[in-house]
Parts: structure tokens; sequence; C-alpha cells
């Protein structure tokens, strides 16, 4: 298995209109989401073997999202069924096409009861990737059975990459989340970041190169910024490359985080040593395709609706200019 995503798969309830805050939508269309199974699908439409671990419930959209996976070509043996709590939802509003307010239906939701002992370890230790974001460490149970993943994948190989995804209304506090979020960098070998996450990781005032070296410095050997309009960075120990976006019309840009990490990941594992692509001239290669998928992303509403395809990809990068 090229690629293994574990954590939440829910129900983005996307509003009808952009340009409203969220207590004027007039009605909301429900698709499926969440960050890491948009990751299995975006990587699976690019070309490689993915499998997704979670949770969901016993109810009319747990099974659909399983559905949908299954009809994406995710493997889905490592998928559970809670019949004790809801399949996640998130209510979304769009005051603009670039900002999304996310209101989540999780008290908790059941992607946060997945445990350690649920897991499939025969995905994990048979994986060259394995993608998790925070929100899988809001609480417990889901906590421990990430930890354990990420254990269970490292000690046999695996490529960890980390999306710090940060959802302020889903925990208790910034600083919760923030020990959180620290405690598992050292873990991993990629951290995923956004200008606002890596704000509140090193601080508004630290320059992004120095805050992304202190990132390094707690272990990783890759860290990645995604800054919107203005492209990607990636930055090792000793090599930095900066690629700038795609100018598109934006028409709905939440998922272009996942779609860009899917890319990101998909083009790392292509072989089984994912090292020797972090060459500055790779790694400007990478980012490109990672923005050109981000890019096609934007253009359609909803996640994994507008996760693109690898042709689709490939005519767009043909159709640019050198």
């Amino acid at each position: 298995m090229h690629i293994v995503t574990l954590g939440e798969i829910l129900i983005d309830m996307f509003p009808a209109e952009v340009g409203r805050p969220l207590t004027q939508v007039s009605a909301f269309h429900p698709k499926p989401g969440g960050a890491p199974a948009n990751v299995a699908v975006a990587a699976h439409r690019l070309g490689a073997d993915t499998a997704f671990i979670g949770k969901v419930g016993d109810d009319i959209f747990g099974h659909q999202l399983i559905d949908v996976l299954r009809q994406e070509g995710v493997e889905t043996r490592g998928m559970r069924v809670d019949n004790e709590a809801r399949t996640t939802m998130a209510i979304i509003a769009m005051p603009d096409e670039n900002t999304a307010e996310f209101v989540f239906y999780r008290n908790p939701g059941a992607d946060l009861r997945l445990c350690a002992e649920e897991l499939d370890m025969t995905l994990l230790q048979n994986s060259r990737a394995l993608h998790i974001g925070s929100l899988s460490l809001v609480d417990e149970p889901g906590r421990t059975a990430t930890l354990t993943a990420v254990a269970t994948a490292k000690e046999n190989g695996a490529f960890i990459s980390f999306d710090v995804n940060y959802r302020p209304s889903l925990w208790r506090s910034d600083d919760e989340a923030l020990a959180q979020i620290e405690a598992m960098i050292p873990q991993v070998d990629l951290v995923k970041v956004n200008e606002v996450e890596l704000a509140l990781l090193q601080g508004e005032e630290t320059e992004t190169a120095v805050a992304i070296q202190n990132i390094l410095a707690q272990g990783p050997t890759l860290c990645v910024l995604t800054r919107g309009q203005d492209g990607s960075l990636a930055q090792t120990a000793v090599t930095s490359v900066t690629v700038p976006s795609f100018q598109v019309e934006t028409v709905d840009a939440t998922g272009c985080g996942d779609a860009f990490i899917a890319a990101l990941l998909t083009q790392l594992t292509e072989t089984a040593d994912w090292q020797q692509q972090l060459t500055a001239n790779r790694l400007e290669t990478v980012l490109r395709y990672a923005n050109a998928v981000g890019a096609l992303t934007a253009q359609t509403q909803g996640t994994i609706p507008a996760m693109p395809t690898a042709v689709q990809v490939e005519t767009f990068l043909s159709n640019q200019k050198t």
C-alpha cells in the first residue's frame, strides 16, 4: 500500500451560496469530507494505492461515506462502525470563496471513538506512508489510536506525514491544541502547515525561515508551508524551495490543502526511498505538481467531489507557461 490515512471522515454541509455568514445561509448541501479521507481519495485519483482507517456512525451518512470511499477505489477494511455515536458533521459557511467558517457536530462524533485495538495493523505495517491530522488528537480514545498507529507504521519503516489542520472550535483551549500538536511533531517526517498554524506554533513575529527551522529541529525531515494564492514552500535542514501558485478563478478553497498534501505524498511515495527526492530540483517539481492539484480543486465546490485525476492534472500543467 502506498498511502494509508487515518482520522476523521464526515459529512460537510456546504452553503447554498457564497458571501453570507453562517447564520444567514439559506440552505446546506451534504457532501462527503474529512481531511484524511479527502487525502485518501485525492491520492488514489492521482494514481496511488490508498487505504483509510477511521470510524463512522451506524447511520445513513456513515454507510454513505463507506460507499463513497469504496466507489473511489480506497481500501476500507480499516474502517469501523459505531452504534453508539453519530457520524460527525461540519456545517460550513463561506463569507468569500477563500474563507470558510465551520461549526462541528461532534460531541463526540464516531470518528473520535476509534480505539487502538480496532486498528488494522496489517495496513499500518505494510504502507509506504501514513498520513494523519490533528483532529484525531482532540480526545480519547482517538488520540491513543492515532499515537499507536504512528508508532506501528514508523516501526515498520513508513514515512509519517502530519497536517496540523488547526480547527480551534474543536479544542478545549489553544494551549491544549498546541501541546498535542507539539507532542506529535517529533514523531513525524513531514509537517504541513499554513501561515496561521505556523504563527500558532512559533509566534507571529518569528521569521518564516526561522520558524520552519525550529520545527525541523524537533525531528521532522521536511516542513511544507502552504500560502494559498501565494504558492507553497518546502524546507529541509539544507534546502528551501518556493513555488508560486497557479492563478485560477476560485469557486471554493475548501479542501485545497488536502488535495495539495495528497499530491505531495503521491509524488514522494513513487519510490520506496522518499528521502532521495528531497533535492531542490525534485522538490520544485513536486511543489509545482501539488500547487496544480490545489488549483484544480479550488475550481469546484466540495472536497471529495472536487479532487482532480492524474490526467486532469497533467492536462492542466501542459497548458501552463513554463
